[in-house]
């Protein structure tokens, strides 16, 4: 029964890295772009939701109706004023902007928050759990996982049902034939990265109330989003989820064989499915020409 207990928290613990992973994937599915500072800008969310709980005195949760907004806002003036004049360069020059926008805002956050660590209140919820028989599940992780599945549910339908959806998908297959049927590519793609940086809101702050963070935790919640995404399959927004619970319980299971094994065994389960199935376990079939 222990060892069903760590899955399930590995399970739990998934779903927060299948919320960093969102946003990741659904970059990469759009317009390939592999965005270094996913990671920084989640803490960057974070840091805004300590200023806006602060002045206003708001719980964290309800200062995501204020955060996801001012993020997506972000996202599109990034890809419209940056990253759209990278378009068709190759995919060197997206890497290194983003790498070094990656430091900038670790910088700009040290300067403004100093190195302290933080974390976000919600009044007594992320220490709240529920008793299932011999099992223990915390409130906070259930929501966290729960809202990450009707997170991917949503863009899942948004892709399938919707006209702009369907942009997005004829802009991911074939550019130059979307445009020619009227489609602005860039104009898409500054939404998708709003879409993006809205999930990537989400995530920082539910970091920010399950564990503590600094200027510099930026970083490893992009190794953690970047090892869902491939582990799931890139593109795969499904997959993204299920990649988060693998290396979530890889790493509970770790951490249960030995207190220093966690995240190494993360890893390991990456490296493994990296070696085995690099395009992923459920990454879509793509044509051929």
């Amino acid at each position: 029964m222990v060892w069903f207990d760590t899955v399930v928290q590995g399970v739990l613990l998934g779903g927060l890295y299948a919320l960093f992973a969102t946003g990741l994937s659904l970059i990469f599915g759009v317009m390939r772009l592999v965005n270094l500072a996913h990671g920084d800008l989640s803490i960057l969310a974070a840091f805004v939701a300590i200023a806006v709980v602060q002045t206003l005195g708001i719980n964290p949760l309800v200062a995501l109706a204020l955060v996801v907004p001012v993020m997506a806002g972000l996202g599109w003036l990034l890809q419209r004023a940056v990253l759209n004049r990278l378009l068709g360069r190759g995919l060197l020059p997206p890497v290194l902007v983003t790498f070094g926008l990656s430091i900038i805002i670790q910088n700009v956050l040290l300067e403004v928050f100093s190195a302290d660590s933080r974390r976000l209140d919600p009044g007594g919820l992320e220490t709240a759990s529920l008793a299932l028989g011999p099992i223990t599940a915390g409130w906070f992780s259930l929501l966290t996982l729960a809202v990450a599945v009707l997170i991917l549910a949503a863009l899942e339908l948004f892709i399938a049902r919707t006209a702009l959806g369907r942009a997005f998908r004829a802009t991911s297959d074939d550019r130059d034939t979307a445009a020619l049927m009227g489609i602005d590519h860039r104009q898409l793609y500054a939404l998708a990265m709003a879409l993006s940086l809205g999930i990537v809101a989400v995530a920082g702050i539910f970091l920010g109330i399950r564990t503590t963070f600094t200027f510099a935790s930026g970083p490893d919640r992009l190794l953690f989003a970047f090892e869902a995404v491939i582990i799931g399959g890139m593109g795969s927004l499904w997959g993204t989820l299920v990649g988060g619970v693998i290396l979530g319980v890889a790493q509970t299971v770790g951490a249960r064989l030995s207190p220093g094994w966690g995240v190494l065994a993360g890893h390991i389960v990456f490296l493994a499915v990296l070696l085995l199935r690099p395009q992923g376990l459920f990454a879509p079939s793509r044509r051929v020409d």
